[in-house]
């Protein structure tokens, strides 16, 4: 028996008016969930501890396995782990994303923040913007490292974990509540503006129609983790296959292996069929019981409020993820069980997670099971079935049907 978990982040939502009503999970055509539903279980799963904050972090340690309220040691240091960066007991690691502010002839504070992503920029452009705020700001206190698209990471040596704002919480509104109490902090935010807004990528990009990334902004501040082997506590073999940082530095905590995908880059046009093709080859050809396959665009989608552009997401997930999954492990006549699940809810409405619970679909390739239901969240819903804690919807998967 292989396992495969398929992650859409933040793929739940509301009902929406322009949908008819219907969340984008429900409108979206996804003839092969719909399929694989009529013999899977479904039903809802609350994978945010009571009291802790809606994320992708502690969403996906529930995921697989780890209690947030155990393991949970900040955000930032599982993504310093995917990249490799040296972090000591005493050092506190934060996200530096490089964002889009509104460039207005104000002060700082007065400022707007217009996108959490900078427009889905480039690794390669954000590397080069990412180094002109190093060469002015960086001390022996508080070093830089380069991570994914806008997505980076600032190490502060015998820093302290400080309360901050998520980027995506705040859109369209002055940054000047939200900005750091730290004076370092905000300082070297306010001094990344003035290094950045005149740079010649962000120049161009203007040009281009393209949103710059002009402004640092520092959160998820945390110490280092120490997660328990995925192996150990499991008995499987693991394959984390994401674009994403994060993601890859939970499977690095946890021991497992990180698939690194060319043209994976967390975005609505990532290369869905090559982290396919990379979760089949760890369990097929690899020997690994288990693969996860993380897609980050349902969630990138939700954040930019785009309703069309998430629904697109969604339906890319089950024609260029779960198709062709499918269709390779059937061929092949090899037994498996399936959890097919967003982390947590990102509403339109809001453009930010949310704590609510959310859809899963078990499939077993050996099941007999013959239902009516399509996989959304009101199906899920009427189903009855509910997991309140959602470190233990893996145990779920790995324990098969008698």
């Amino acid at each position: 028996m292989k396992y495969i978990i398929v992650l859409g982040d933040g793929m739940a939502d509301e009902p929406i008016e322009a949908l008819g009503n219907q969340t984008p999970l429900a409108y979206a055509c996804t003839p092969v969930m719909n399929a694989l539903s009529k013999k899977s279980e479904i039903g809802m799963v609350h994978t945010i501890p009571e009291g802790m904050k809606p994320g992708s972090d502690t969403a996906n340690l529930s995921v697989l396995g780890y209690d947030p309220k155990i393991y949970y040691s900040g955000r930032s240091p599982l993504e310093a782990l995917s990249i490799g960066v040296p972090m000591k007991d005493t050092d506190i690691a934060l996200r530096c994303n490089i964002v889009t502010i509104s460039e207005e002839d104000v002060p700082f504070g007065e400022q707007t923040i217009i996108d959490h992503s900078s427009g889905e920029i480039s690794t390669e452009d954000c590397a080069v913007l990412l180094e002109a705020v190093r060469k002015e700001l960086e001390t022996d206190i508080y070093k830089f490292y380069v991570g994914t698209s806008y997505r980076h990471c600032l190490i502060w040596e015998k820093g302290q974990v400080v309360e901050l704002a998520q980027p995506h919480d705040v859109l369209t509104q002055k940054i000047g509540p939200y900005l750091p109490e730290d004076e370092n902090l905000r300082r070297m935010m306010e001094r990344s503006y003035e290094i950045l807004v005149n740079h010649p990528i962000n120049v161009e990009r203007k040009k281009q129609g393209l949103n710059p990334a002009n402004c640092c902004w520092f959160w998820g501040a945390g110490t280092k983790p120490g997660l328990t082997s995925f192996e150990e506590k499991t008995g499987k073999r693991g394959m984390m296959v994401s674009a994403v940082d994060l993601l890859k530095g939970i499977a690095a905590g946890a021991g497992m292996g990180i698939s690194l995908v060319e043209g994976a880059n967390g975005g609505l046009h990532t290369n869905y069929e090559g982290k396919t093709e990379a979760a089949l080859k760890a369990v097929l050809e690899d020997g690994y019981d288990f693969a996860y396959i993380h897609v980050e665009a349902p969630d990138e989608m939700g954040h930019q409020g785009s309703v069309e552009k998430k629904v697109q997401a969604i339906e890319y997930l089950d024609s260029r993820v779960l198709k062709p999954l499918t269709e390779k492990l059937d061929a092949g006549h090899v037994d498996y069980r399936l959890l097919v699940l967003p982390d947590h809810p990102t509403p339109i409405r809001v453009r930010t997670h949310t704590a609510d619970c959310v859809p899963y679909m078990l499939y077993d390739s050996t099941s007999p099971l013959s239902e009516e239901w399509d996989y959304n969240e009101a199906a899920a819903r009427e189903s009855g079935n509910y997991i309140a804690e959602g470190h233990k919807i893996i145990e779920h998967l790995f324990q098969e049907e008698d």
